[in-house]
């Protein structure tokens, strides 16, 4: 039997709206109306599934045997594919691959290569739309660098958008990170930018939609 999983950071979420959600029809049963009644039921049919839908956790798993290809890290639209001046880190010009990720798509992230954890770091900042370009270094972000078992490094970033408060990152210094595993969370509208080696060749496409932990979005040239 088929059943909507959430993911552990919308737990307390979701029971925290169901308690409010029943409060409040119960007030409304008693100081209303009937016909307030079923109409504040639908409403709250309607936030509930909401909140079920956007803590959604599909369970999905990649089998991959060349350790070169890079994963998308998120369900969302390709909205970036360029050469970058990366400062935070690498000091030098790196392909950009931006995915921004709607309200409606699963806000999980997940590791796009595997290898060891190096680096990682929060950001405070801004809060602007997410697929703006100026949002990769303005907004709040996390950090994560990533070296692959052939030392090719890449930096993930996570970043809240406009609706976006909360940044979860899993990754944590000397982290062995493997495909199939989660990165992290971003509550409510965001974007995910990787950079990559410049030789590194890209699959995918600007407005292109990708699928976290399935779509191949480039491979490494690790020769």
């Amino acid at each position: 039997m088929k059943y909507i999983k959430i993911h552990k950071e919308g737990k307390m979420i979701l029971a925290f709206t169901l308690v409010l959600l029943l409060v409040l029809n119960v007030v409304v049963y008693m100081q209303f109306p009937k016909p307030f009644l079923a109409i504040n039921i639908t409403l709250s049919a309607f936030l509930l599934i909401f909140v079920m839908f956007f803590f959604r956790n599909p369970r999905r798993v990649v089998e991959i045997d060349d350790p070169s290809l890079i994963i998308a890290p998120a369900d969302g639209t390709v909205v970036v594919i360029e050469p970058t001046d990366e400062f935070e880190y690498f000091g030098d010009k790196r392909i950009q691959v931006s995915i921004f990720m709607s309200l409606f798509n699963v806000h999980a992230n997940w590791y796009p290569v595997a290898g060891k954890v190096i680096k990682t770091a929060h950001h405070s900042g801004r809060h602007m739309a997410a697929y703006l370009p100026k949002s990769s270094t303005e907004n709040e972000r996390s950090t994560i660098v990533i070296e692959t078992p052939s030392k090719t490094q890449i930096l993930v970033r996570q970043i809240a958008g406009a609706l976006a408060r909360r940044i979860v990152t899993y990754a944590h210094v000397g982290k062995t990170c493997h495909l199939n595993e989660h990165i992290g969370f971003i509550k409510f509208g965001s974007r995910v930018d990787m950079f990559l080696p410049l030789d590194a060749e890209i699959f995918v496409e600007i407005g292109e939609s990708t699928t976290g932990n399935e779509t191949v979005i480039a491979r490494l040239n690790e020769d």
